[in-house]
């Protein structure tokens, strides 16, 4: 299947934007979700001005209706989900002293729910159509935890941990990881001011363009369908050196 229909949670900047620029360019027809339905307008519009296929819709991924609304109205509309991309994501960081419970919360509800959500939604349409792929942003923050990352790393732990139950409970379906690192984005918000700005000097020196990430979502779509790349860590040379 040359070309696919593709969903990208969160798509309304950084890497949903560049993730859905990479593949509709590549002849996916891509739909796009946020709440941000504005940008959404914009960036399907600048799609279809150079001649791809997207169209979009709003979604909130910490409500599981909303999330279904859009896997469902996007199998209505196109006749089948081929691929989902679960990449909202939100990473308000600081130290566990600080005791920042809706931060805490947030992350939880976008990171963990938002992914459980989209699965619940595009699970049973892969499974009756005989296939799918779903793809998850978990981070490199998935594979270690640094201070003052405590609970956004717990978040991506479990994006990986998910991910590898669904992997074996599931033959039909495809699932990757894509951990990447110091990425250009709109993610380096919230939190702890002082811990905040301490990330983003070191996303200004390291970050990768977002494009890097696109890339490697769509090396793994173009996979064989009989070859599921497990995951990607995607990390800026420069990062410990």
């Amino acid at each position: 299947m040359s070309s696919k229909i593709v969903l990208i949670t969160g798509a309304s900047s950084g890497l949903g934007a560049a993730t859905a620029r990479r593949l509709a360019g590549e002849g996916h027809h891509v739909v796009v979700g946020a709440r941000r339905v504005d940008r959404l307008d914009a960036l399907v519009r600048e799609l279809q001005e150079a001649g791809h296929k997207a169209d979009r819709a709003a979604v909130d991924v910490t409500a599981a209706d909303s999330v279904k609304a859009f896997v469902e109205g996007a199998h209505s509309r196109h006749g089948r989900v081929d691929v989902l991309v679960n990449n909202a994501g939100v990473m308000p960081l600081s130290r566990l002293d600080a005791a920042r419970l809706q931060d805490w919360n947030q992350m939880i509800d976008v990171n963990i729910r938002g992914v459980l959500h989209g699965i619940a939604a595009a699970l049973p349409l892969m499974k009756s159509q005989g296939h799918g792929h779903i793809i998850n942003m978990a981070s490199t923050l998935g594979h270690y935890v640094a201070p003052a990352t405590a609970v956004y790393s717990a978040t991506k732990y479990a994006v990986r941990a998910i991910s590898e139950g669904l992997r074996k409970e599931n033959n039909d379906v495809r699932v990757t990881d894509i951990s990447p690192s110091f990425t250009e984005s709109e993610l380096i918000q919230g939190g702890d001011p002082g811990t905040m700005a301490y990330i983003r000097s070191m996303a200004d020196s390291l970050q990768l363009p977002a494009s890097s990430v696109a890339d490697a979502i769509a090396y793994v779509i173009g996979q064989p369908n009989d070859v599921d790349v497990s995951e990607i860590v995607v990390r800026p040379r420069a990062e410990f050196a």
